[in-house]
């Protein structure tokens, strides 16, 4: 349950409000705090590809987005500068993803964070890496 008392559901929910892309995604917010956010949507037909598996793009789009809030969490506004994925599993309609975004390094001025991807058999389907530069700039004035 995400409260409004703290800077990360603060930072997720603003930059969640003006991300009309993964609204369309169906994302749901699960758990943000800082360097962490994990995020689930599930797989409809319009999001498949021609041999009837999701299209890349949004296995990508999901990881991107859980990226995004866990490295803004701290209140820094940060921005992607290098990102890849890697899949594993094919992806069907129906499937509910879960996206589990973790930091695992960061400086002042650098994050690196992987976001692993599951589906509703808690297999993994793909694995995501992101690194951001991290501004000075804050998404909510304090």
């Amino acid at each position: 349950m995400i409260e409004e008392n703290n800077i990360p559901e603060k930072v997720l929910n603003r930059m969640f409000n003006q991300d009309g892309f993964s609204q369309w995604l169906g994302i749901e917010k699960v758990l943000v705090n800082e360097g962490h956010c994990i995020l689930k949507m599930k797989i409809r037909k319009e999001m498949l590809n021609g041999f009837k598996v999701a299209h890349g793009g949004i296995s990508y789009s999901l990881a991107d987005s859980a990226f995004a809030f866990s490295c803004n969490s701290y209140n820094k506004i940060s921005l992607s500068i290098e990102t890849s994925i890697s899949h594993s599993k094919p992806i069907v309609e129906g499937d509910e993803l879960i996206a589990e975004s973790k930091m695992i390094t960061q400086s002042n001025k650098i994050g690196n964070y992987q976001v692993i991807i599951k589906n509703q058999k808690d297999e993994i389907v793909a694995v995501f890496n992101g690194i951001c530069y991290r501004t000075e700039k804050q998404v909510i004035e304090e």
